[in-house]
């Protein structure tokens, strides 16, 4: 494959595409809101996700793009924070759409993220592509607005797949580095109920089923999690076991809150049920690395 163009790919997610896909590609640009560079092979150029500046001539002739642009949910749903969350990715995807048109040789595939938040709260049900169940609340209204900017722009010449991500768990980012914390002085107990699914996905997986869907040339909506969900209570007893820590005291939905409060940030991030399954990935073939909860986390600490 000759050119990756990766939007916004200086964060977490970015940086184990750019490790996955450094080989693959003769060339990786990186759209990024720092300055224009080169370091170590890889081109950045400036771009501010919302108006054409010159970055956008880069995705000519690409082979992939991917866009990873949005404002992190891991903040307080203030009123100015709530617009920047969507805003940031309506915005990046509108621009990245009047790009690849108007290229003349555009990209062949264009992956846009997107988020298994999208379904419901489900104690009851696992969800998959086909007939999972949307929801009604401020994170998945975000993502209803995220796809339909996306896909409501026909591109003839791109093919245009959809990223329904769970947490990604990785040891250098993410949300398994402050879990991992936690866990290790000892409030590594369940969180809320502990009931809640906990739909995640090791980062080598997350690389290996986006070079999956480019190989396949999968597109429309596709969730990237493992296979098995777990218990946000089981999920937490695994990770104090791999830490070696012997208890964990469980944090009260309460409790939470309060502590969300300081640090910032929601509680939905750890109370939301996330019961999400990889259907489509898993009918064309791919197959997890890391699809154990257990193999995840002992390679991961």
């Amino acid at each position: 494959m000759k050119k990756l163009i990766i939007a916004a790919g200086t964060g977490f997610l970015g940086q184990v595409l750019i490790h996955h896909f450094r080989n693959k590609f003769e060339e990786i640009i990186i759209l990024t809101r720092g300055k224009s560079q080169t370091i170590d092979g890889i081109k950045y150029v400036n771009w501010n996700a919302k108006t054409f500046s010159g970055w956008e001539k880069e995705l000519e002739n690409a082979t992939v793009l991917i866009n990873l642009a949005g404002k992190s949910v891991d903040c307080r749903y203030t009123k100015k924070n709530k617009k920047e969350i969507l805003w940031s990715r309506i915005e990046s995807t509108k621009i990245l759409n009047k790009a690849v048109l108007n290229c003349k040789n555009p990209p062949k595939h264009w992956l846009n993220s997107s988020t298994s938040t999208i379904y419901r709260f489900s104690l009851d049900k696992q969800m998959d592509e086909s007939d999972g169940e949307i929801g009604n609340d401020f994170s998945i209204n975000v993502a209803l607005s995220w796809e339909k900017a996306f896909f409501k722009i026909e591109t003839p010449k791109t093919m245009k797949t959809a990223l329904r991500t769970s947490i990604v768990l990785g040891k250098n980012g993410g949300a398994f580095i402050p879990l991992k914390t936690l866990a290790k002085i000892g409030f590594g107990g369940k969180q809320g109920k502990g009931n809640q699914f906990v739909s995640w996905i090791h980062e080598e997986d997350f690389a290996s089923a986006v070079d999956f869907i480019i190989q396949k040339e999968m597109t429309g909506v596709i969730n990237i999690v493992s296979p098995e969900p777990i218990r946000n209570a089981d999920f937490m007893q695994k990770l104090r076991k791999v830490v070696g820590f012997p208890f964990g005291i469980p944090i009260s939905k309460f409790f939470l809150e309060i502590g969300s409060f300081f640090i910032r940030t929601e509680t939905e991030l750890v109370l939301k049920s996330r019961n999400v399954i990889p259907k489509r990935l898993l009918e064309n073939g791919f197959q997890f690395k890391f699809g154990d909860i257990d193999e995840a986390l002992q390679d991961l600490i």
